[in-house]
């Protein structure tokens, strides 16, 4: 089978970690790299022993496939001639900073026939992958995302920048279209919005409540599930899910598993069960990155499709907008 010739876009810092790990991937022959920042080029190629191309033309001529990890406003305008050129593309999220451009990436791609892939990177965290035997149907998620702030990524909302992780893992748990959504939010450090809250109702009735902010001292990725007898929490900082079930008093309980000890009252109560599903040795970028060429060697349907990641910037554009409107009427 024939190597995928693949190139990258954008070679800041996760640029330059797209690099590294398909110079390794043994299914990609790796062709090089473009930027518009010459020096930014020239710095990755000499740490990585790449090709740099002068025309980003020039590298879409030479290349099947390239990962696109340029800054966020610029991901349409790359997209769409990597597209128009027959490329496979792996974008990093958010797809594209305004709605109608994503669109427009996705019915370009399905015309011409090639891969979008998203780089919703979470999907691939070894705490929701340990999670793939467990029987998911949320009813309430808590997610809290709090970084540092970094100039890295201030270009966008920290909406689009921290948020749109934990949007585009409960829009893959919740098997439900979007009902409702109240935001707030306020810039602080920036010229955009640094902190923020959402509910998201669904139809099915299940609620989530989102808050991302990279104004914190510390770090926290935590995600909590709470569904019909069972509580799920998600670290994605340390990737370790933690599962506690109810389960009928006479159950027994297989090796592996703490009982917890009883709660209810009568023929309602139940045993507490408490597991740790193992955890899988995975470096999410790598894994995505892997599965992203073999979609393409293979002609399958990407994991994180661009409809995935439009959907996701549909429900962040709308937080977006409401928070807009709630800044608004406290300065009337």
């Amino acid at each position: 089978m024939s190597k995928l010739k693949i190139g990258v876009i954008g070679t800041g810092h996760l640029g330059k970690l797209h690099v590294k790990m398909l110079t390794q991937n043994s299914d990609c022959e790796f062709v090089g790299i473009y930027d518009t920042s010459t020096e930014q080029a020239k710095q990755c190629a000499e740490l990585y022993n790449v090709a740099v191309f002068a025309e980003l033309e020039q590298l879409l001529s030479a290349v099947e496939a390239v990962t696109i990890a340029s800054i966020t406003s610029t991901h349409y305008e790359v997209a769409k001639k990597c597209i128009e050129k027959g490329v496979h593309v792996f974008i990093e999220k958010p797809i594209t900073v305004h709605i109608s451009e994503a669109e427009e990436l996705c019915m370009l791609a399905g015309e011409k026939k090639v891969n979008i892939q998203v780089g919703h990177i979470e999907r691939f965290n070894p705490a929701l992958l340990s999670l793939n035997d467990y029987p998911l149907a949320p009813l309430f998620i808590q997610s809290d995302r709090l970084a540092q702030f970094n100039p890295r990524g201030t270009d966008v909302a920290v909406v689009l920048d921290l948020m749109i992780h934990d949007i585009d893992v409960i829009l893959s748990l919740v098997k439900s279209a979007v009902k409702k959504i109240d935001a707030s939010g306020v810039p602080v450090v920036s010229d955009t919005v640094d902190i923020a809250n959402a509910r998201i109702e669904f139809e099915n009735g299940a609620v989530a409540n989102v808050t991302a902010s990279r104004i914190s001292q510390k770090k926290m990725r935590k995600m909590r599930v709470f569904q019909k007898d069972a509580y799920i929490s998600l670290d994605f900082q340390t990737g370790i899910s933690e599962v506690f079930r109810l389960v009928p008093t006479d159950q027994v309980i297989e090796t592996g598993h703490i009982d917890y000890g009883e709660m209810g009252v009568g023929d309602k109560r139940k045993k507490i069960i408490y597991e740790q599903p193992e955890v899988r040795e995975v470096n999410a970028l790598q894994y995505e990155l892997n599965l992203f060429a073999q979609s393409v060697i293979k002609k399958e349907k990407p994991v994180v499709t661009g409809e995935d990641g439009l959907r996701a910037l549909k429900v962040a554009e709308e937080i977006i907008a409401k928070i807009e409107n709630s800044i608004k009427k406290v300065h009337l």
